[in-house]
């Protein structure tokens, strides 16, 4: 049964492809223009994306590597740093703890001396200077 219907498809999209191309050709042949102007902006617009690819092609961007030197300046612990960068993704404290499998007033404590260290006063601050600093990317 399902060969039977397989076969009969694709007799009747051979049929219909036929159909297709006898209509294609009458057209063509009674529209010529418009077949080559639509030839032509076809191949304007390849030409377009090639060239448009090849000029504003973009560089790879550089791995961030972050800046060391404020981080030992500013007296950053290293898991101060991986609360810093979990808070620059987004994450709550619970999220951090269970991340970092440390207790949530562990968590508090670090986003704390965070703070003082960036001298700032919300989370979202604190982001912002340290990824002007060069800590975060």
């Amino acid at each position: 049964m399902v060969r039977t219907v397989a076969i009969y498809g694709c007799v009747l999209a051979l049929a219909a492809i036929a159909l297709q191309w006898v209509e294609y050709q009458f057209w063509a042949r009674t529209h010529p223009g418009s077949v080559y102007m639509a030839l032509i902006a076809a191949g304007f617009l390849g030409l377009g994306v090639w060239v448009g690819a090849r000029l504003f092609r973009r560089a790879a961007p550089a791995a961030f590597e972050p800046n060391v030197k404020a981080q030992a300046s500013l007296g950053i612990t290293d898991r101060e740093f991986e609360v810093l960068r979990l808070l620059a993704a987004g994450k709550s404290n619970k999220e951090i703890a269970q991340g970092l499998t440390l207790s949530p007033n562990t968590v508090k404590t670090h986003v704390a001396r965070l703070f003082e260290k960036l001298a700032a006063a919300r989370r979202t601050e604190a982001i912002l200077k340290a990824r002007e600093l060069g800590l975060i990317p």
